[in-house]
């Protein structure tokens, strides 16, 4: 069996920055353990899956525009919500598939996603995510301590779908360096560490973060889409603004704009395609294959 892989940065300005990501089309779905597997082999965050055919018990929203049935998975476990994934497969589809459209839908776990294009630039694309809630909690001292921070550098502690640790200063979230290790015992799929953009005066971002992940199996994620549809109406409500711009502080770092909608956030990058591929599996290994 041979399956077509393309690798885009997503959230990426330029050559090697934003987020990799794999994506894979399938003809149909393959058995989940050969799923993980692939994303395993992949070695990246994330692997996207797709199949153009729908459950059985799922109507498309709109029968007239492209739906897809979307699956993200780490090399370690299947995730509920991705956001550089999810970017990185309409970037492909939008270019190889569907040239035309300016929306395509994804049947996900986290319900119907969308991603639309604007046809004068079509190398900016902007994803419709449900916004998370943030519970207030308070701050672990395990997880503090891994990040190397103290209870002095915290402004707020929230739970969402990942723990959010807002500090004072940007310059706080540039110069973390988590211990892992640690990191990866704790209870959590990620902690978002997050704080006010520059304080300068000049044009930098609104809001800039990290996101390192614990039982993901992920160390630190470039740029975290998810992670924005949790901060993002945080920082909208602090800043008195609907429309944020946001960059994550990583090494390969990302740029994004967020708008937040009632109970959605809009999330929008660019994205840069690096390479286009072909896996070679045994056909005995998808003999067992699922629709």
């Amino acid at each position: 069996m041979q399956l077509p892989l393309v690798q885009i940065d997503a959230f990426a300005d330029a050559p090697f920055t934003g987020n990799p990501a794999a994506v894979m089309v399938l003809p149909h779905w393959l058995p989940d353990t050969l799923l993980q597997q692939l994303a395993e082999e992949n070695n990246l965050s994330e692997t996207a899956f797709l199949v153009d055919r729908l459950p059985v018990d799922v109507t498309a929203p709109e029968p007239g525009e492209p739906s897809y049935h979307l699956r993200w998975f780490t090399p370690a476990i299947e995730v509920t919500l991705c956001g550089h994934a999810t970017l990185a497969s309409a970037a492909h589809l939008f270019t190889d598939r569907h040239p035309s459209a300016t929306r395509l839908w994804f049947h996900s776990l986290s319900g119907w996603l969308t991603v639309r294009r604007d046809p004068a630039d079509p190398g900016r694309l902007e994803l419709d995510f449900p916004a998370d809630d943030l519970g207030p909690t308070a701050a672990d001292d395990a997880m503090l301590a891994a990040l190397g921070l103290t209870s002095d550098d915290v402004e707020a502690t929230f739970q969402s779908l990942d723990l959010v640790i807002v500090v004072r200063r940007a310059e706080q979230v540039a110069a973390l360096t988590p211990d892992h290790t640690a990191l990866a015992r704790l209870d959590q799929r990620g902690v978002i560490v997050t704080a006010p953009g520059s304080s300068t005066g000049d044009d930098g971002p609104d809001f800039v973060s990290r996101w390192f992940g614990c039982g993901a199996g992920v160390g630190e994620d470039p740029v975290t889409g998810s992670a924005h549809s949790q901060i993002a109406p945080y920082w909208a409500s602090r800043l008195g603004r609907d429309t944020l711009s946001a960059r994550q502080l990583s090494r390969r770092g990302g740029n994004l704009r967020c708008t937040v909608v009632g109970d959605r956030v809009r999330i929008a990058g660019r994205f840069r395609r690096y390479l286009d591929g072909t896996v070679h599996l045994p056909d005995e290994l998808a003999d067992a294959s699922i629709s």
